[in-house]
């Protein structure tokens, strides 16, 4: 068996390497890294934005455009935290602390050099962390049946009430909601109609991407816009110095950075953990066990930035693995990522470990190669995305938007899906 999924494993290299599927993994790294520098974009948005366009490529090439993207805002969303002390999304509030006091010291370029390369092995741990799991799951996931898929479909529902907090009825409701939203349309059995409000459009079921952009996408742009989240600055942007040094101070503190790596895949595997927990979780850990961080942390210590880098690029991995093995997402994002799932006719759990095994690997290695070449490109092009996020709300609005549109409209290109957008963004 293992000697079966090394050879899986290598075929599913060499698919990803293929240079069309190359290009669709720059491409989503591309737009993650554009996305996670504005303030209020990030993972979630982008995974939304992208899975419209997805519906004509392969599998392979789906996934390494999406997890492309995924992985890497969160290595992008750096600049803005360290530069201005704004998060470019929720996984770098911890940043902040020790990132935006090394700028106004003057090393900025330190700051990213830590982060980025932090981020790549963050990444890369995540990967890997997926990958281990594959021959220790397989076993069990091939005994699992109809009844253990019901358990899981429902332990997945009750993680919604569970983590609404001091409102369990709340997230009970909303999850009812949303099997009601599923039932409308034909029974697949009986051929029943069911909540079509005696309607052609709703015969086929509430269309997937309107609905994710409705939920995920709109209300994101709504509240950038009512926030007025963008930066205004006059100041020289000048990210490239000191990054080195930045890199050195990584290597030297590898126990830390593997710690809080091994500490985001762990705790970014159990479902409904978002980046934002992660963060501050891992940022807590290192100032309670490394040397004299109670005097130094929150002033401009580089190991502050190590330790929140380094956990949020690994909770990516660590959300694929229930997503993948059980259908049950780890974050908000992985949610969307199983509407992809169900877009490329694959369905989450056993078949993963078994019949699919060589698309699950296509995964493993998509999260690898976007979290080095996002590390890479954001050592080059560290002042040009710092500039992104400077751009006004009014600017980046209708851009988005306008693709928002484009892309509920073009899966089914019919006008039905706007409406339904609208209602789900409302």
């Amino acid at each position: 068996m293992e000697v079966d999924m090394l050879n899986t494993a290598l075929e599913a290299a060499l698919i990803i390497i293929d240079p069309a599927r190359l290009m669709f993994l720059a491409g989503g790294v591309f737009i993650g890294l554009a996305l996670g520098v504005i303030p209020g974009l990030g993972g979630i948005v982008g995974m939304a934005l992208l899975l419209p366009f997805t519906f004509d490529i392969d599998p392979y090439s789906a996934f390494a455009l999406l997890l492309g993207m995924g992985s890497v805002t969160t290595t992008s969303d750096t600049i803005p935290a360290v530069l201005f002390g704004v998060p470019g999304t929720a996984g770098s509030a911890a940043t902040i602390l020790d990132g935006h006091p090394l700028a106004r010291q003057g090393q900025a370029g330190r700051a990213f050099g830590a982060a980025y390369t932090a981020s790549m092995i963050g990444g890369i741990f995540g990967a890997l962390l997926l990958a281990i799991s594959i021959p220790i799951l397989r076993p069990i996931m091939l005994t699992v049946g109809a009844p253990e898929l019901l358990s899981f479909a429902f332990f997945g529902l009750c993680m919604v009430s569970i983590l609404s907090g001091s409102s369990p009825l709340r997230g009970m409701a909303a999850a009812g909601f949303g099997l009601m939203i599923d039932m409308i349309g034909q029974d697949p059995q009986t051929g029943t109609l069911r909540w079509t409000l005696d309607t052609l459009y709703l015969w086929s079921g509430m269309p997937l991407v309107p609905v994710t952009l409705g939920i995920f996408a709109l209300p994101e742009l709504a509240d950038m816009m009512i926030e007025r989240r963008s930066i205004s600055t006059d100041g020289k942007l000048n990210t490239r110095q000191g990054q080195w040094q930045g890199v050195r101070d990584t290597l030297r503190h590898w126990w830390l950075v593997v710690r809080v790596a091994f500490l985001g895949s762990t705790l970014g595997a159990v479902p409904g953990l978002g980046a934002a927990i992660i963060d501050w979780v891992a940022y807590g850990h290192a100032a309670r066990t490394e040397k004299g961080a109670a005097e130094t942390f929150g002033s401009g210590d580089i190991r502050g930035v190590l330790a929140s880098e380094g956990a949020n690029n690994a909770k990516e991995g660590g959300a694929l693995v229930p997503t993948v093995a059980f259908g049950v997402p780890g974050s908000a994002s992985m949610a969307i990522l199983l509407g992809a799932f169900l877009i490329h006719g694959l369905v989450p759990g056993p078949d993963m470990l078994n019949k699919d095994l060589n698309v699950t690997y296509t995964i493993v290695w998509s999260v690898a190669l976007a979290n080095i070449l996002g590390a890479g490109l954001c050592f080059v092009f560290s002042d040009q995305l710092a500039r992104i996020a400077v751009v006004r709300h009014s600017i980046i609005m209708p851009l988005i938007l306008t693709v928002i549109m484009v892309g509920a409209f073009q899966a089914r290109r019919n006008w039905g899906d706007l409406y339904v957008l609208m209602f789900f963004g409302l």
